[in-house]
C-alpha cells in the first residue's frame, strides 16, 4: 500500500512538471510569434525600396491634369531607407531607382520635375537619414528579445523569460520611437506642402509606415506577455 502511494505521488510529480513544460512551450509560442513577426516587419522595412521595391515609406505625387499629355517625365517619387524610385505615367509601376546606398541625395533637376521646392526634398532626406539607423536597431532588438524565448522551449527555467522581459523594454521603446519618427517625417513633409499652396504635389503614407505600426504593436503585446509570465499573473506561469 505504501509503495502504491509513493508511485502515485511520483506520477503526480511527473504530471505536474509535464503540464508546466507544456504551458511553458505554449507561452513561448505565443510570445515568440509576436516577436518574430515584429522582427520580420522591421527587417522588411529596413530593406525597403529600392532593395524591396514594393515597400516604401513616403510617396510624393505631382498633381497633373487629366488633359495633359502622358510623357516619360517622372510624376511620382517613392522614398525608401536606401534610395528612391521615380516613375512616370508611361513607365507604370517600373521606374528608375537610385540606390541602394548608404545615404543618398536627390538631384535638383529630379525634384524640380515634381516640385520646385528643393527644401522639401532636403527635409525628407534628413528624416530618412535618421530612419536608416533606427529601423535596423529595432529589428536587432526584436531578434535579441526572441532568442531567450526560443531557448526557454528547451530549458525549463525562469532566467530566459527574465532576460527576454528586460530586453523587451528597450525593444518596445525603440519600436515606438521608430514609428514616431516615420510619422513625424511624413507629417512634417505634408505641413511643408500645406505652407506652400502653390505646390501641386501630394504626400501619402507608404505601406512601410503601417508595417512599422503593426510591428510596434506586436512588441508591446510581447512585452505584456513576458511580464505576465515572469510575474506569474493573469494565468501565466501557474
Amino acid at each position: 500500500m505504501a509503495c502504491w502511494r509513493r508511485r502515485g505521488r511520483f506520477d503526480d510529480y511527473d504530471g505536474y512538471h509535464y503540464l508546466n513544460r507544456r504551458r511553458n512551450q505554449r507561452h513561448a509560442t505565443y510570445t515568440g510569434f509576436f516577436l518574430f513577426a515584429a522582427f520580420l516587419l522591421f527587417l522588411f522595412v529596413a530593406l525597403s525600396l529600392p532593395i524591396i521595391k514594393s515597400i516604401y515609406l513616403l510617396q510624393l505625387d505631382g498633381i497633373t491634369s487629366s488633359t495633359e499629355v502622358r510623357t516619360s517625365v517622372a510624376t511620382r517619387l517613392r522614398f525608401g531607407v536606401w534610395g528612391f524610385c521615380a516613375t512616370s505615367a508611361l513607365s507604370g509601376s517600373a521606374g528608375e531607382c537610385i540606390g541602394p546606398q548608404l545615404g543618398y541625395t536627390i538631384n535638383a533637376q529630379t525634384i524640380a520635375v515634381v516640385t520646385d521646392e528643393q527644401d522639401l526634398a532636403d527635409l525628407i532626406l534628413k528624416g530618412l537619414t535618421v530612419l536608416l539607423i533606427l529601423h535596423p536597431i529595432a529589428a536587432g532588438l526584436a531578434l535579441l528579445t526572441l532568442i531567450p524565448v526560443t531557448a526557454s522551449c528547451f530549458m525549463y527555467h525562469q532566467l530566459p523569460w527574465i532576460i527576454s522581459l528586460v530586453l523587451s523594454v528597450p525593444t518596445a521603446i525603440a519600436s515606438t520611437v521608430v514609428l514616431a519618427a516615420d510619422l513625424a517625417l511624413i507629417i512634417a513633409a505634408r505641413q511643408r506642402v500645406k505652407d506652400h499652396p502653390t505646390l501641386n504635389v501630394s504626400i501619402d503614407f507608404g505601406n512601410g509606415v503601417w508595417m512599422i505600426l503593426v510591428s510596434a504593436l506586436f512588441t508591446w503585446i510581447a512585452m505584456v506577455l513576458l511580464a505576465a509570465r515572469v510575474c506569474r499573473c493573469c494565468g501565466f506561469g501557474r
